[in-house]
């Protein structure tokens, strides 16, 4: 493995992808949640509805500044 910026027991749920063509879209996302090198949950939810549904939104990086950014958007 590479090196890396964070903290080996740092949370991380990571890897969102988003795809523009021909006024389409599609956003899709990993569901791994890691702590260290250990995987905690291998079916996490990156990629949700926000508000009435017409927005989507993918969440990467520290798990749980995604989760609280998610709340106050919702």
């Amino acid at each position: 493995m590479g090196p890396s910026h964070a903290s080996p027991d740092t949370w991380h749920g990571t890897t969102i992808l988003t795809v523009r063509k021909g006024g389409k879209v599609v956003i899709a996302g990993d569901g791994q949640v890691t702590f260290g090198q250990t995987i905690i949950k291998g079916t996490a939810r990156k990629v949700r509805r926000v508000g009435s549904g017409n927005v989507i939104a993918g969440f990467a990086g520290s798990t749980a500044d995604a989760f609280t950014l998610f709340e106050r958007l919702e």
